[in-house]
Formats: C-alpha cells, structure tokens, sequence
C-alpha cells in the first residue's frame, strides 16, 4: 500500500498535468495546492497540553464551549481546569478540540480576548508581523479572491491566492504566492517583515507581475500603526520610485476592530495617486467579516468602493 505522501505526490502531479497550464506556471499552481492542504489539514493536528499548572489556558470542545483556567490535574480521561467562574471542572480529553496557551496580553481588563485571526493584514496588505508557527488563515473578498496562508516558522509565512476565471469560458486567471519573513525588533512592540507578491496571469505569455515590499509596525497585534514600503514590477520592467503604505489597527473590543489602510503611488504624472479606506473587523473565535471603503483618489476624482471580507482561521499555532 502506498503511503499518504505517495498518494498527495500524485496526485498534484495528475493535476498539474490535466491542466492547461504552461509548463513554466505549474509550480505556482502547485504551491496554492500544498497552501490548501498545509492548511486544512492543520486544524486536525494533535494537540500540546501544557504541562505547567501555572500556565493559563483555553480550552475549545467539540460542542463549541470554551474554557479558560489553569490545568491542576490530568488524567488519561480527563483535565481538571480552575476557572474564574466555574470553579474548578472536569473536561473529558475526548470532547477537547483545542489546547492553547493564553498569553499575557490576551488578557484586557480581566476578560479573555481571543486572537484575531487575521492580525497579521489590513484588508489585504500585510504589516510586520507573520503568522506563527502551525497557524494558517484561508481569506476570501468579495467571492473572486481566494488567498491561503500558513506560518511555517514563527519568522516565515507563505501564503498562495486565486482568481479563479477560468471558470469563466477560459478566462487567464491570476495566481500569486506570498512569502514572507518576520523578525521582532521588540517583543510587540516593533516588527519588521519583508516580503513580496509574486503573480502570474495563467494563459498568457507576459502575465507576470507583482510588488517587493518591507513593512515595520509599531505596537502589538490588535494595537499598531504601520509603514510600508514597495516596488512593483510588471515582466521585465520594476518601478522607479516606490509605493508607499500607511496602515493601522485599533480594537476597541474582544469583537470589534478599528481598521485602515492607504497607499500612495507615483504614476509618472504630475499628481500622485492617493488609495485610502476605512472600515472594520468583526471579529469571532475563528472567523473575522471585514467591512469597509475605500476611496481612489485621482484627477480630483472622488468616489467610494465597497470592501467586504471573510477570513477563516485554519490549522494550530504552537504554544510558545
């Protein structure tokens, strides 16, 4: 019998060769697939149980309830979890969906803030901050807009997306991966993350194009202001002057935050393109609904364009 790496091995190679695409575009193809799997898959992953009684954690269970404590004893068949409100109760390990360590700063005026599950973008620009290891989110705006991605490291996030118009009539079809690398210059408060998008056009010759970009936010994840910096490039040809991003995040509450996003490009012209938007993340256990506007600005031309997204969060960050 063949073993499951054996049969995934094969089976992206039956795909890619199905496919219609140039041979030179299979690895992007094949990338947004491994994305999908290393995603999906990661949720089932098998689950750490801090041993150290000192240590606060969550515990999520198959009925969907969700328990914060500290971890007095265990059994083969059961953690003892001290709680603030229910005492100390008993959990079967067989209804555990998920053990993860509460960290410090989890915790805002006595209550127990769950992560954002998309705490490392904007609406779609990223900041400094990568995911962690085991982590993984599957965002999609406005249907069209696919994206995966997952921490493979804490310091190094890949992700792949997906304009899917082949379905429409043959449609070329934009794909992309995202990689990036995250280094903490001070522990939540500055990080630095540098990167890029790298996109084709599937069914065309000279369909690539794409953005190198170095980002530095300053404050926490729920909490920061952002600066960015990028050269695009289409083909052969980069950009002589860069974008430049202004980014933020505020969150007022365990299920609401403040966002914007803003961008300024020199089009070559006497007068520079301003992109700026404003909106909000609602934000659950392990989804997030992005909504907002944003606002091209060009030629003295003002108008509104709706923003509306849905992020999943996907896989187990390690608990470190």
């Amino acid at each position: 019998m063949k073993s499951d790496n054996s049969y995934f091995s094969g089976f992206l190679n039956d795909i890619a060769h199905l496919s219609y695409l140039p041979m030179n575009q299979h690895f992007l193809f094949r990338t947004f697939l491994l994305l999908a799997c290393f995603a999906l898959t990661g949720s089932a992953a098998a689950q750490t149980i801090p041993q150290d009684s000192s240590v606060q954690v969550s515990i999520t269970t198959t009925d969907g309830n969700e328990y914060v404590g500290y971890i007095v004893d265990q059994t083969p068949e059961h953690i003892s979890l001290k709680t603030e409100t229910l005492g100390t109760i008993n959990i079967p390990k067989k209804i555990i969906k998920t053990v993860q360590t509460v960290r410090k700063e989890q915790i805002v005026d006595g209550e127990y803030w769950y992560d954002n599950p998309y705490g490392t973008r904007y609406f779609f620009g990223p900041n400094g901050y990568g995911l962690r290891k085991g982590e993984g989110y599957y965002q999609n705006a406005w249907i069209f807009f696919n994206q995966f991605s997952y921490g493979i490291t804490d310091n190094f996030t890949i992700g792949a997306g997906i304009v899917p118009l082949f379905l429409f009539s043959g449609t070329s079809t934009p794909v992309w991966i995202t990689p990036k690398i995250s280094v903490p210059l001070s522990k939540d408060k500055i990080n630095l993350g540098v990167g890029g998008l790298f996109a084709a056009v599937l069914g065309e010759d000279d369909g690539s194009f794409g953005v190198a970009y170095g980002q530095l936010t300053f404050g926490p994840r729920d909490r920061n202001l952002n600066l960015g910096l990028g050269y695009g490039y289409a083909g052969d040809d980069w950009a002589s002057t860069p974008t430049v991003s202004v980014s933020g995040m505020y969150r007022t509450s365990k299920k609401l935050a403040l966002m914007t996003e803003n961008y300024i490009f020199d089009t070559g012209d006497e007068d520079l393109f301003y992109l700026l938007s404003f909106g909000m993340r609602f934000i659950g256990r392990r989804t997030a609904i992005d909504a907002g506007l944003f606002f091209p600005t060009a030629d003295g031309d003002f108008f509104a364009v709706p923003w509306l997204g849905l992020n999943v969060a996907l896989g187990n960050p390690s608990n470190d």
